[in-house]
């Protein structure tokens, strides 16, 4: 999964709370992530960044990339220094295990969710992926994947 350059990112979200789905590969698309010590370490991250006013949803880590759902609300750090940080702290967690850097290509992907039938169709898509890997027969037999908070897509403001 290597990212084509895109058009930037929204200056304006119209909603209070926005949800987005996100995307971030490893380097040279090294299979690094599907581990306990990765799963640990997202999961402990993700658990902490709700005192950031972050909150995570459904996820799936697979080998060379991770999908995620991320609540921002009022006061949250931006998009960007949130997904520099979830990185930073994957990547220490990492380099403790032996696997040395670089972790990250530039970059990631980050769609902003417009409704709750968006929500669902991606992570029905994003539980899929280890099936379709050939890496489990069934989705829920993927260790490496699950939701730390119940996410809902905000209607827009008026």
């Amino acid at each position: 999964m290597t990212f084509k350059p895109r058009v930037g990112r929204l200056k304006w979200v119209f909603t209070d709370h926005p949800v987005y789905f996100l995307a971030a590969c490893t380097q040279r698309r090294r299979p690094i992530l599907d581990n306990r010590v990765g799963h640990d370490s997202f999961r402990a991250f993700a658990l902490g960044a709700e005192k950031f006013r972050v909150l995570v949803g459904a996820y799936t880590i697979m080998p060379d990339h991770l999908h995620c759902f991320v609540g921002f609300m009022e006061g949250a750090p931006s998009l960007w220094m949130w997904m520099k940080s979830l990185r930073n702290t994957l990547s220490k967690a990492l380099k403790e295990t032996g696997v040395m850097p670089p972790h990250w290509q530039d970059g990631f992907l980050d769609h902003l969710l417009r409704s709750e039938e968006s929500y669902q169709d991606k992570w029905h898509y994003v539980r899929e992926n280890p099936v379709r890997a050939g890496l489990v027969k069934q989705a829920e037999d993927w260790p490496f994947q699950g939701q730390i908070h119940r996410l809902e897509v905000s209607k827009r403001r008026s």
